[in-house]
C-alpha cells in the first residue's frame, strides 16, 4: 500500500467477481462452496477500498443471465445474499460504508429484497465508501430501460428528440448518481466484460488477473491500482496534448 499514490486513486472501481465455481471444483467441492468463500473476498476488497479512500466500489454480484443457472445454485446464492447482508450491515456502519444496489431488484426473492432494502436504509447516512451491488443486473437491460424512459418522456411531450444527448442517456441509467468507473477489474483469467456497465466503462482502464475470486485479497486490489496508476489516460488525446498546460 505504501507504493500507491493517494493523489492518483481511481474514484470508482468496478469488479467482475469471477471464478467461485472453478475455485470450488479445484477443491473437489460444490460450486456453492466457492460462493461462500467468495464472501471473504468481498469483505477484504471493501475494507481495502475504504482504507485507501476509494469513493465508489461496484461489485457484479449476480447478473440477469445468472437466473439461468441450476435452480439449486440460484436458491443457494439468494440465501447467501440474505445471510451475508444481514450479518455485514453492522460492519458497514462501523466502517462508514453506504450500501447501494443497481439492477432489476424486483426479480429478487422477497426476503432477499427486504434485507437488501433494509441494509440500504440503515447505511444511508454513512459518508464514506459507496458500495454498489449489481444484482439481477445486465447492461443491455439497463440501457433498454433507459431508452424506454426516454421514449416515454418524448411521447408525453416532456422531451424533444433533438435534445437527447449523452447526458440524457447517462441520467437515465441505474448509475446516474455515480461517476463512471476509472478501473474495471475481472478475476479468474477471463477476458470478457460479460454485459457489465457497457456504457459506463467506455474509458475505463481494464485489469485482468488469473486469480480466482475466493483468493482475491487487499494485496490483489492494491496491485490492480498500481497497474492503473502506471497507465496514461488520454481520453482520445495524444500524450503531447496531455503534457501541454491547458492555459498555454
Amino acid at each position: 500500500m505504501s507504493n500507491i499514490d493517494k493523489s492518483k486513486l481511481p474514484s470508482h472501481i468496478a469488479i467482475i467477481m469471477d471464478g467461485n465455481g472453478r475455485w470450488a471444483k479445484n477443491k473437489g467441492k460444490a460450486r456453492v462452496f466457492g460462493h461462500k468463500n467468495g464472501v471473504e473476498s468481498v469483505r477484504q476488497v471493501t475494507e481495502g477500498a475504504a482504507e485507501l479512500g476509494i469513493q465508489h466500489l461496484t461489485l457484479y454480484a449476480f447478473s440477469t443471465e445468472n437466473w439461468n443457472r441450476p435452480k439449486a445454485e440460484v436458491t443457494a446464492l439468494m440465501t447467501l445474499l440474505v445471510t451475508t447482508i444481514s450479518k455485514e450491515t453492522k460492519t458497514l456502519n462501523k466502517n462508514n460504508i453506504r450500501l447501494h444496489a443497481i439492477g432489476n431488484l424486483d426479480n429478487l426473492p422477497n426476503l432477499a429484497k427486504k434485507e437488501l432494502l433494509s441494509s440500504i436504509e440503515k447505511t444511508s447516512n454513512n459518508t464514506g465508501l459507496n458500495l454498489i451491488l449489481a444484482l439481477s443486473y445486465s447492461s443491455k437491460w439497463e440501457i433498454t430501460q433507459a431508452m424506454k424512459t426516454i421514449a416515454n418522456k418524448v411521447k408525453n411531450g416532456e422531451l424533444n428528440p433533438e435534445e437527447i444527448n449523452e447526458g440524457t442517456i447517462q441520467s437515465n441509467l441505474c448509475t446516474a448518481q455515480f461517476p463512471d468507473p476509472e478501473l474495471l477489474i475481472r478475476t479468474s483469467g477471463e477476458h470478457r466484460i460479460s454485459n457489465f456497465l457497457l456504457w459506463q466503462i467506455a474509458y475505463s482502464e481494464l485489469y485482468f488477473t488469473p486469480t480466482l475470486w475466493p483468493d482475491f485479497r487487499k494485496a490483489d486490489l492494491e496491485e490492480a491500482i498500481l497497474s492503473y496508476q502506471q497507465r496514461e489516460r488520454r481520453f482520445g488525446k495524444t500524450s503531447e496534448q496531455l503534457e501541454t498546460p491547458t492555459n498555454a
